[in-house]
């Protein structure tokens, strides 16, 4: 468990403004939970609402938080990555500000570089959102 925004803010390669998540929960090498607060000030806020876009990097870098804290595992540093493709998105409601997304990473599969998973995002134990998406290392 890593709460210190700072530590967490090292195992990803986003940096400010651009950071979504804010707290390492669990973390097995199949699994991975974070959280993240929804302040009023961050770009993908709109109408006190954070917005769709917003939900989907806040997943992208809930997969990149487990990539990066394996890497540190091992003594490296935290890779690029990107969404190589989204099979699907199903978003039920925008948080508002003040609200924390508890986000649930399970990998489906790794395979040089590519990780396919299952994310869902949870907001006062309700799931808001869900996806599978496929996120690609830089070579």
């Amino acid at each position: 468990m890593i709460v210190d925004s700072d530590k967490v803010k090292k195992l990803i390669p986003q940096k400010e403004p651009f950071v979504m998540v804010d707290e390492l929960l669990t973390y097995t090498e199949e699994h991975l939970k974070s959280r993240f607060r929804v302040a009023s000030n961050n770009i993908f806020v709109e109408d006190n609402h954070f917005v769709e876009s917003g939900i989907i990097e806040h997943m992208a870098q809930s997969v990149a938080l487990h990539t990066g804290y394996h890497f540190f595992l091992k003594n490296k540093p935290a890779p690029i990555g990107y969404i190589g493709s989204i099979k699907s998105v199903i978003i039920n409601r925008l948080p508002k500000t003040g609200e924390s997304l508890e986000t649930k990473v399970d990998i489906i599969q790794e395979f040089m570089g590519v990780t396919l998973v299952n994310i869902e995002v949870f907001c006062k134990n309700e799931i808001i959102a869900k996806s599978q998406m496929k996120t690609v290392l830089a070579k």
